[in-house]
């Protein structure tokens, strides 16, 4: 598949197949993420890849951690446990990882959103859905723990499988309201 028909047919996919995904095309999936490109070359991402009971215990705490959210606050609801079932109706739960350093955050967290991009194409080059995940960021130390990275900050995560839809494209701006040029 061109590059350019992988950015248009990619799309977040919410709903996957019962299919079991090769370890050799999650580890090129990995691969495309660390060709990214990153500020200073730091390369600050790390991956771990859950699934079945830890991929579960992830989704579970999202979902404990939204209804006591919900139960103490005004909140009238959000996305996270939706996200949640989607975790874990997914075959793979791509977790990514940067190491603390104050120093870096928006270059390190540009970085890992490149490589992130990079999985999500390479997906559906190989005919995979992915999602990529941002309501970890409410239970991201618990997660840390359960992959065993204590020492590391959660940035986002990526649901991976055989897509079971074929969503509509979401709406986007045009391009003439998000471009300007000067001379």
């Amino acid at each position: 598949m061109e590059l350019s028909e992988a950015i248009d047919k990619r799309k977040s996919i919410r709903k996957y197949q019962n299919k079991k995904i090769n370890k050799n095309i999650i580890e090129s999936l990995i691969d495309s993420a660390r060709l990214a490109p990153s500020a200073k070359n730091r390369q600050p991402w790390s991956f771990v890849v859950v699934q079945d009971i830890i991929k579960n215990k992830i989704a579970d705490t999202m979902i404990k951690k939204e209804n006591e959210l919900l139960q103490t606050t005004d909140r009238k609801g959000s996305s996270v446990i939706n996200t949640a079932k989607i975790i874990k109706e997914a075959p793979i739960l791509i977790i990514v990882l940067k190491e603390y350093d104050e120093n870096w955050i928006i270059s390190d967290c540009l970085s890992i959103g490149a490589a992130i991009e990079h999985i999500c194409l390479k997906a559906t080059d190989l005919g995979l859905g992915s999602l990529w995940i941002a309501d970890t960021v409410y239970v991201q130390k618990d997660i840390a723990k359960l992959v065993e990275h204590e020492n590391m900050q959660v940035i986002s995560a990526i649901s991976i499988g055989y897509s079971d839809q074929e969503p509509n494209r979401r709406p986007r701006k045009k391009l003439e309201d998000i471009l300007e040029w000067y001379n």
